[in-house]
């Protein structure tokens, strides 16, 4: 039942995730870099004080388990360093359905790396999700230079966070999911300050824009420390590739959250391409019948 209501709570948070960085970011707002700099500095001072207090255990230990988050933060500051930019110049909704190819890109680096060998019906499940991600993303999809490098920056994105997913899959087993996760989100933390710092050399803006604020804390609390905290906790009890159909149930909740915020109207074919989406999903979860427990 708890990893029902924690890939449910991941789905339904990181789907609104979108929407809310592009309210820190818009006009008005933060630096799209200190933006995202605050959002992980306050989510992994929360953590790590969780940690403290709660004695959080059994924590990383040891070199392995430190080179790997130190890879995955770094892998993770990547992945949202090119996620920010990117909603600089496309909806949060696009961005969403472009990230959807995460299971796909599991599935390959899974196969490749021999970490997780994906199965048959999972590939299947991978390739029609995405089909319904194109019908999705069709309409939404503005020919222009800055969109088409927005998207490759997506896609970038998608795999530097397939890379850490099978990392730590790999070297995090048997850790506290708040422990692992005050590590990794610390790691990422530091890195976007100094990006924030060295690109941008901005304060916050002064006094406190109300709406990008709340975004900010919305998605420290909410979008990191709760969710990675769910995910982390999935991530030791279900497969890679069953963890990463989170990203194809997002687009759907994203571009819903646009349509209701930004005044997007929702065509047709945009149930239809959801429809399909969560058909990849069912054929996905379907042939990952086997949850390892522990």
């Amino acid at each position: 039942m708890l990893v029902v209501v924690a890939y449910l709570g991941c789905a339904v948070i990181w789907g609104t995730t979108y929407f809310a960085i592009r309210v820190c970011i818009a006009p008005g707002g933060y630096p799209t870099y200190l933006a995202a700099a605050l959002r992980f500095a306050i989510a992994a001072l929360i953590l790590v004080g969780v940690v403290v207090v709660g004695r959080f255990g059994p924590v990383p230990r040891g070199r392995r388990a430190f080179t790997a988050l130190a890879v995955a933060g770094l892998l993770n500051f990547t992945s949202y360093s090119l996620i920010y930019t990117a909603e600089e110049q496309i909806p949060g909704g696009l961005a969403a359905v472009i990230f959807g190819t995460l299971p796909l890109v599991t599935a390959i680096l899974g196969a490749i790396t021999g970490i997780e060998r994906p199965t048959r019906g999972a590939v299947v499940g991978a390739f029609v999700s995405l089909i319904g991600l194109g019908i999705l993303g069709i309409e939404r999809l503005g020919v222009s230079a800055a969109q088409a490098l927005a998207c490759l920056m997506v896609f970038g994105a998608v795999v530097s966070s397939g890379s850490y997913n099978l990392i730590l899959k790999r070297h995090t087993q048997g850790l506290h999911p708040f422990a692992t996760t005050a590590s990794f989100l610390s790691i990422t933390a530091v890195l976007m300050i100094i990006l924030a710092l060295v690109v941008e050399r901005q304060p916050p803006p002064w006094p406190l824009p109300p709406s990008p604020t709340l975004a900010v804390l919305y998605l420290a609390i909410v979008g990191s420390v709760v969710a990675f905290a769910g995910y982390f906790y999935l991530l030791q009890h279900v497969r890679v590739m069953t963890l990463s159909t989170l990203v194809v149930a997002q687009p759907i909740i994203a571009l819903l959250v646009d349509a209701a915020l930004e005044s997007q109207r929702i065509a047709p074919r945009t149930y239809l391409g959801a429809a399909v989406t969560l058909l990849g999903v069912v054929l996905n979860l379907a042939s990952t019948r086997r949850v390892v427990t522990r």
